[in-house]
């Protein structure tokens, strides 16, 4: 499929999203709101379910027991899984 010139033009690389991906994670997660691809339901990341170790955690849907969040640390890199999620849904800074 061929794209137009304004789509091209409009095609950046991830660098440019830094900023907004910068504002989306330094907020108070506790409060974003997800979405379980399990089973559909939206609650807010305090309400999942934490099973932790050493390394990290793992946040299942109070619902379905799906896992919806994962966390890791290994050395000086934290490792984020969301694909339980939908989505996740935070509160942009004013």
């Amino acid at each position: 499929m061929e794209r137009s010139g304004n789509e091209t033009d409009r095609r950046l690389d991830g660098n440019a999203a830094g900023g907004l991906l910068a504002e989306a994670f330094c907020v108070e997660m506790t409060t974003a709101v997800v979405v379980c691809a399990g089973c559909g339901a939206e609650a807010v990341v305090a309400e999942l379910l934490r099973y932790g170790h050493e390394m990290g955690a793992i946040l299942r849907c109070a619902g379905c027991d799906t896992a919806v969040v994962r966390i890791a640390r290994t050395g000086d890199r934290l490792w984020l899984d969301l694909r339980g999620a939908v989505n996740l849904r935070v509160s942009a800074a004013p």
